[in-house]
């Protein structure tokens, strides 16, 4: 009798076991999913514990701060049905019933479909490491915390339903505008804001969409075609690359975008990363500077900087602080040191980015576990807010760059900003 029951035990072995490794595939799954996302760099903290929250995020409103969505049936999402899950990430409401507000960028997220969405429920209820840490409240004032408007605000401007492949366009456009728009939410930086914080688009149908935002002290730069400010001079393959490891013959990760590359972009596939730089590639030119195209011209730099005179003091910081690794020619030392001739973000209108670098550095962008040798230092201790503006004046005014001058007030402001 024995003998009779091992076929049976065989065959639900067998079935165990491939229930196991499709539960595991699944778990796997939503965590690529989940980097595609970068759900850990605004639920973390430094020195926390991953998706456990706590990160603070500034607002026109006042600080809020990133919730734990680690599993744990107390603090965190443990207790969260797949129904209420994707309620949260594509609506932006709690399971207890409350709006979370737009800085979670369930605009982009309501475009996740049902497949990725089950997968990313797998990832976070078996995969992640459940922490007990109490959510912490926003610091605003009464009446500035209630949430009800926020229903209000997503009557107007939440746009439901999941992202739809458009007629005409191959698989990899496809997936590289399912995973712009949705997943990666790149609007949420690098479009602009209404006066009611919403994006002033959600995709490529609206021509603000991607033209660059400024949110939270840095300018997210402009990603359509527009050949200044923009991607019209990268190829797809630039594009790639910089998601890749942070860095081009045109410019390197600083700011936000270092966290986003050390967390999510680099460990993408090269199929996706090739999907993702096919569809930027293929939105037109919008906003912008609206000078010439840009041309790189040694010429256009009059001043000597072997020899600066006294009087310029813009020269004379670059030669003592920024040359050695810019370059006399500004064009760098690609992709290890940025070039400044002609990089989209010297070329930006807006000067926030540079003010804010330079006063602050940048974060060490860490591809593959090796940090890159040369991250910008912060000059904030050595330069007063005179110095740093001269400085990055006759940057954007070297090589043919062309940009508006940059004032003392604004690095001040600046400086106080972000102390």
């Amino acid at each position: 009798m024995k003998n009779a029951f091992k076929p049976l035990f065989a065959m639900l072995f067998a079935l165990a076991s491939s229930a196991h490794a499709a539960d595991d595939a699944l778990v796997t799954r939503g965590a690529y999913l989940a980097r595609a996302g970068d759900c850990v760099a605004c639920h973390s903290t430094q020195k926390g514990k991953p998706l456990a929250g706590g990160l603070p995020m500034m607002t026109p409103l006042g600080a809020i701060y990133t919730t734990n969505i680690t599993p744990d049936p107390d603090t965190g999402i443990g207790r969260y049905t797949e129904e209420d899950f994707a309620r949260a990430l594509r609506e932006g409401v709690a399971k207890d019933g409350h709006n979370l507000y737009p800085a979670m960028p369930y605009p982009s997220y309501a475009k996740i479909n049902d497949e990725d969405m089950h997968a990313l429920y797998a990832y976070f209820m078996h995969g992640v490491t459940p922490v007990k840490q109490a959510n912490r409240e926003p610091d605003m004032k009464w009446p500035l915390n209630m949430r009800w408007p926020l229903k209000l605000w997503n009557a107007v401007f939440l746009e439901k339903g999941v992202y739809q492949n458009k007629s005409g366009k191959d698989v990899a456009w496809n997936r590289g505008a399912y995973l712009i728009q949705g997943l990666g939410h790149c609007g949420s930086c690098h479009t602009p804001r209404g006066i009611a914080f919403q994006e002033k688009g959600l995709d490529e149908s609206n021509s603000a969409y991607l033209t660059g935002g400024l949110l939270d002290n840095w300018f997210a730069s402009n990603l359509t075609g527009e050949h200044n400010t923009g991607l019209g001079r990268w190829s797809e393959q630039d594009i790639a690359s910089f998601l890749k490891t942070g860095a081009n013959a045109h410019a390197s990760a600083f700011g936000s975008m270092t966290s986003v590359v050390n967390n999510s972009t680099q460990m993408l596939s090269d199929d996706d990363l090739a999907a993702m730089a096919r569809y930027l590639k293929s939105l037109p030119a919008s906003g912008g500077n609206g000078g010439p195209r840009y041309s790189y011209d040694p010429k256009a730099t009059k001043v000597s900087l072997s020899r600066p005179a006294a009087s310029d003091s813009g020269a004379r910081v670059y030669t003592a602080y920024c040359l050695h690794c810019h370059g006399a020619d500004g064009r760098g030392f690609a992709p290890m040191l940025a070039p400044l001739a002609g990089n989209p973000n010297v070329l930006e209108k807006d000067a926030s980015s540079l003010i804010n670098v330079t006063l602050n550095g940048t974060g060490d962008l860490v591809i593959g576990g090796v940090p890159a040798p040369y991250p910008m230092p912060r000059y904030a201790p050595v330069l007063n807010d005179q110095q740093i503006a001269d400085v990055l004046t006759f940057i954007r005014g070297a090589w043919n760059n062309g940009t508006p001058a940059v004032q003392a007030s604004d690095v001040t402001k600046m400086r106080k900003a972000t102390q």
